[in-house]
């Protein structure tokens, strides 16, 4: 059947076009269908999900299968968390400091519950107790990056099928964690009558004098302009800063680790440090016009994703990995509902970053973006968890999960 089927391979303009026509649709139907829209389901995952169901239909039928050029997509993720970079200063930081470790330890136990659950039922099913970490941390937390590392280096240690099963679970976990985080969110706001407390664009305008905050909040060709100055000069650092950060290693005795950061860690670092150099120097920055290209690049990014999302991955898995799945799912509800909004501080902020840990803790830090700025569309802004979650999804929590997965992968054997 795949001998036969047409390869369409479209470049970046055509991946683009595509993309925003789906986000078009996607948010005709979220204003038009009132359960999308209650559920705070982001436009361009309902879009991109539709394409990738009827592109699953096209491929087990023979028909056709396309590939898409990811160079456009990879251009927004960084423009998006180069935007996120120009929010941190460290007025917010003071505010939100003592958040970022909370939620870290938080990750770092969730990893740690997803690794366990794994390893359970993996020898619940007769797996290899380390094939299970293929349904853990690895694609859950570690999105579809870590796959492409641990995969191949499990099935070089003689665990078969390592390499697909995690990239299929990631892919599980992709969608899984878009669709669940905005309805936990709303459902919790809605029960506690939470409301945002803070200004539209998470900058801190109250000590500003009324010409700098107008110059901050104006939407016009030159705010457009210098916002795009911005994030571009950062997103070019920020790759020679992202591949200065991958060659640092480490090595203690017989442990080896190499960092691994995604692409626009450094983009986001460089953000920063423009950000707080132009705080220092009393510079004011376009912010409401930087936060309008962030939630751009977003939806154009996020589109593209989940419209390459090839869903006959999962179609072909066996009855017990999607058991073991449908366990991760569960225990990530009631975990993200019950331990991370409490502990956060059952506040509207720790509403949103509730939403968040459901799409990084399922899927990738890009998820979590999305399913707060589902949410705050609708709710109101929520600049502290646009603060801490990117700082922990993107840079802390990789460091972490790494070394989880390492010391389970050197444990597990003494069980099984």
């Amino acid at each position: 059947r795949e001998e036969n089927m047409t390869q369409i391979s479209l470049n970046m303009f055509q991946t683009a076009a595509i993309a925003m026509m789906l986000f078009v649709l996607g948010r005709f139907l979220t204003n038009r269908v009132e359960f999308l829209r209650k559920c705070c389901i982001p436009a361009p995952v309902v879009g991109g999900l539709i394409f990738a169901i009827v592109h699953l239909c096209l491929y087990l039928g023979g028909i056709v299968e396309f590939t898409f050029d990811s160079n456009v997509k990879d251009f927004f993720m960084t423009l998006f968390f180069t935007s996120v970079g120009y929010t941190a200063c460290f007025r917010l930081l003071k505010k939100g400091g003592k958040k970022v470790i909370t939620f870290l330890l938080v990750a770092i136990v969730m990893v740690c519950l997803q690794n366990v659950l794994s390893s359970i039922l993996a020898g619940v099913f007769g797996w290899d107790l380390r094939l299970g970490l293929c349904t853990g941390s690895i694609p859950m937390v570690g999105g579809h990056g870590t796959p492409g590392s641990y995969g191949p280096l499990m099935e070089g240690m003689g665990i078969e099928s390592a390499n697909v099963i995690a990239i299929a679970a990631a892919t599980y976990g992709l969608v899984a964690g878009s669709l669940m985080g905005g309805p936990t969110a709303r459902g919790i706001i809605n029960k506690y009558n939470l409301k945002s407390t803070e200004s539209e664009t998470g900058v801190e305008l109250n000590d500003m004098s009324a010409a700098d905050r107008e110059k901050a909040e104006r939407v016009d060709v030159d705010a457009f302009t210098n916002a795009a100055i911005l994030l571009i000069v950062a997103s070019g650092l920020g790759t020679l800063l992202t591949a200065a950060l991958n060659g640092i290693e480490i090595n203690i005795g017989n442990f080896h680790f190499s960092f691994t950061f995604p692409t626009y860690i450094g983009a986001m670092l460089i953000a920063a440090v423009i950000r707080n150099f132009c705080d220092a120097k009393h510079i004011v920055m376009p912010s409401r016009a930087l936060d309008l290209w962030g939630n751009v690049s977003l939806s154009i990014f996020l589109a593209i994703a989940l419209m390459s999302v090839a869903l006959w991955q999962l179609a072909s898995v066996a009855v017990a990995m999607i058991a073991m799945l449908a366990a991760q799912t569960i225990m990530m509800y009631f975990y993200a509902r019950f331990v991370v909004f409490n502990i956060m501080g059952s506040d509207y902020e720790a509403a949103v970053m509730t939403a968040a840990f459901c799409g990084f803790g399922m899927g990738a830090t890009p998820n979590a973006m999305a399913n707060m700025q589902a949410v705050t569309k609708r709710f109101g802004p929520a600049p502290q968890a646009y603060f801490v979650v990117p700082l922990v999804g993107s840079l802390f929590i990789d460091f972490f999960n790494g070394l989880i997965i390492t010391g389970f992968l050197n444990v597990l054997p003494i069980f099984g």
